[in-house]
């Protein structure tokens, strides 16, 4: 698996992440992005992230560079801490992938860096001629701390008073800091699952015994929460470990913080559309995707169907103010939801919501060409397809045919009862990614079974 930019920065097996690969990314990132001439560097808990952030440390430095050295910290502080500083920051994180892969997502002072960026990082790597080398590395302990009183300021320390609510920690470089931070909002907190073995959680595509034990650890509590790996996609349950989807999550934040237009991937549930938002725009998956269709729009927010939420204007909290963060945030929907879900329960406010729902999974260990190429085959192949939408809608439609087409990102298939099929290999990882839409979640989940089939059967 070679070095790649997806939709989550530069990822790569931990062998091909040696200290020369990473050291010319870093240094085409110093040598053709704005950085403030400073770096901050921070990781999350896998085994190798220690070194390769020595090495982006040392090629920073090299590159002529301040470098400051956050340590083990959660994505979004790492990037609040540097966009407040006016600074660049490189996060050594796989995020949800396994530990035999890492990668680095890049900021520019104002947030996360866009394709162009990534282009041209891709096309520079070597510094100009007389660069002098910075000054040494210094260590700066307090972006997590100053990301848990972003939410305690703009919340209040009785937001989440008499709720109790569960983490589940597993090996989240922020699992300290969201206990801090439900506790000092006022919430009773139990901790489970906390695990000092690497542990790849997906929050879009969870495992049967991920889902056992939320249901098992659920009783007593209003929900649990969690996030993946660095941070900035959340996970949320309501008190029967039911978990709650990442867009519904998405739709919810955006409407209590007050904003005005959503961009979201076509991943999304379709019920954005029907809550009356003024506009709502649909992108490719991919954060740097959402940013770039946010650029420009105000009062503006992004979300993700990994529940990724990106705060594009300065936004008022029920206590005080909520700056713009465009950096996908786990804490923002978490928090948000669960204050939302006081007074009626999370179950009660998510029946609420209109009724479309997603389920994703993803089929492993498969190269992006061979995905690619099925993706090719079901599109212009008219015969194919209908094969494939065969062994989907059974009895529940008088045809096979698709009653639409979405090629936006990979192939999204829209039947003719509007339950909708989406398939893509993933832009970071060897995985083909599934999403199914429908009216009901049971829907969803079924049909998302009989499509994880359907399209294992035909690799």
């Amino acid at each position: 698996m070679t070095l790649k930019f997806g939709t989550s920065g530069l990822r790569g097996l931990v062998t091909d992440l040696t200290p020369e690969r990473v050291a010319a990314h870093v240094t085409a990132f110093a040598a053709v992005c704005p950085t403030g001439g400073v770096l901050y560097v921070g990781r999350d808990l896998r085994d190798s992230s220690a070194r390769i952030a020595e090495d982006v440390a040392r090629a920073a430095q090299a590159a002529g560079l301040r470098v400051v050295d956050c340590g083990e910290v959660p994505t979004p502080a790492l990037a609040l801490a540097s966009i407040r500083a006016g600074a660049a920051a490189v996060m050594v994180t796989g995020s949800h992938i396994p530990a035999d892969r890492n990668g680095l997502k890049f900021y520019v002072p104002t947030g996360e860096i866009s394709k162009a960026d990534e282009a041209a990082i891709l096309t520079m790597r070597s510094m100009p001629e007389g660069t002098m080398p910075g000054p040494a590395p210094v260590r700066d302990d307090g972006a997590g701390a100053a990301y848990v009183a972003r939410y305690v300021a703009a919340f209040g320390t009785a937001a989440l008073s008499c709720m109790r609510i569960g983490v589940y920690s597993h090996s989240a470089v922020g699992r300290d800091l969201l206990i801090d931070a439900l506790r000092a909002l006022g919430a009773e907190v139990r901790e489970f699952g906390r695990s000092d073995i690497f542990i790849p959680v997906d929050t879009e595509a969870l495992d049967s015994s991920v889902l056992e034990m939320l249901r098992g650890w659920a009783q007593g509590l209003d929900a649990i929460v969690s996030t993946d790996a660095d941070g900035d996609r959340p996970l949320v349950a309501d008190a029967s470990g039911k978990v709650v989807g990442g867009d519904i999550l998405g739709q919810i934040a955006a409407q209590a913080i007050g904003a005005r237009v959503v961009v979201t991937p076509v991943s999304s549930n379709g019920g954005m559309e029907e809550k009356g938002f003024g506009t709502v725009i649909r992108t490719r998956i991919g954060s740097p995707y959402v940013i770039a269709a946010m650029e420009g729009q105000e009062g503006a927010v992004g979300y993700e169907a990994n529940g990724g939420f990106l705060l594009g204007f300065d936004a008022a909290g029920p206590h005080g103010p909520l700056p713009a963060l465009m950096t996908r945030d786990s804490l923002l929907p978490i928090v948000a939801v669960l204050v939302q879900s006081r007074r009626r329960g999370l179950a009660d406010l998510v029946a609420a919501e209109p009724s479309r729902f997603t389920a994703s999974d993803r089929l492993t260990n498969v190269p992006s060409e061979r995905g690619q190429a099925l993706v090719e085959r079901l599109t212009h192949d008219d015969a194919a397809r209908a094969e494939f939408l065969a062994s989907l809608v059974g009895a529940a439609t008088d045809t096979g045919n698709d009653a639409g087409l979405d090629l936006t990102d990979g192939l999204r298939i829209t039947l003719p009862d509007e339950r909708v099929v989406h398939i893509r290999p993933s832009g970071n990882a060897p995985e083909l990614r599934i999403y199914v839409e429908a009216g009901e979640a049971e829907a969803a989940s079924g049909l998302l079974a009989l499509a994880r089939e359907a399209v294992a059967a035909r690799l």
